[in-house]
């Protein structure tokens, strides 16, 4: 799985923009292990994905962990977790987070999605595309590059053809949205979409005042959309399967998204 340049997929129908637009839309995302589908739609929706991986490590995000349903009992909700390691403590930026015990890590992993959605008709697939990202668990110890190659597989599922930059080689200032800001200048992008939780902090006259367009997005909260804020993005492609999910995800970057 690679760590840098543009996500891949065998089925890119329903995603097919420049991956180098002009003035592209960006979206700013911690790496998150196996992430949610409202976060994984966030990111699909941009032309530009900014890993933000040089801010704290948060144990009760999703940086480290997944929310996993089950293909026969949608009941049986259940946390994947990486044991993982903070060498600075709790001021540990993500990018310096450590895996604890790879090798059984990666072997739970395996074996708990086998577990979830052997069942389902696209387990096939998501066994194939998952190899390269259990093989980081021997190559790497750093749980972002794990965790933003769980990202960037579902992406590929989604036929994303986007760009992927780390906040770390990027300059920004340090206030929350004048980093937002800095980050979104510093990719060249001309809009900024701006997820739920974002909203409860951006300041809307910075962006404007840098000329960047400060987009909301969020998702419907029904059909494959049904816990998008709290299970990861793995089950509703089980359930439902990748085209049906490409399909609605690709319909939430509106008419004229694909220039």
């Amino acid at each position: 799985m690679p760590t840098s340049g543009s996500s891949t997929t065998d089925s890119p129908a329903a995603f097919s923009p420049d991956p180098r637009p002009a003035r592209p839309v960006c979206a700013i995302h911690q790496p998150n292990f196996f992430p949610r589908l409202s976060t994984v739609a966030k990111l699909a929706g941009a032309d530009v994905w900014v890993v933000l991986n040089d801010v704290q490590f948060a144990r009760r995000d999703y940086q480290h962990r997944a929310r996993l349903g089950s293909f026969a009992d949608d009941s049986r909700a259940c946390w994947l977790t990486v044991p993982t390691h903070l060498p600075d403590g709790r001021s540990t930026v993500i990018r310096e987070a450590r895996v604890v015990d790879a090798a059984l890590s990666r072997r739970r992993v395996e074996g708990v999605l086998h577990e979830r959605y052997r069942a389902s008709p696209t387990w096939p697939l998501l066994a194939e595309r998952l190899q390269p990202v259990l093989e980081l668990f021997e190559n790497t110890d750093r749980l972002a590059e794990i965790a933003e190659a769980t990202t960037r597989l579902l992406l590929d599922l989604l036929g994303w053809r986007g760009r992927v930059v780390h906040s770390s080689t990027l300059a920004a200032g340090t206030g929350r949205t004048q980093r937002l800001v800095d980050l979104c200048r510093a990719v060249g992008a001309a809009s900024y979409l701006c997820g739920t939780g974002g909203a409860r902090y951006v300041e809307p006259l910075l962006f404007a005042d840098a000329g960047i367009e400060l987009r909301p997005f969020s998702v419907p909260a029904s059909g494959v959309w049904e816990d998008a804020r709290s299970v990861s993005a793995v089950h509703p492609l089980m359930v439902h399967g990748a085209a049906a999910v490409r399909h609605r995800v690709a319909a939430r970057r509106g008419p004229d998204a694909w220039r």
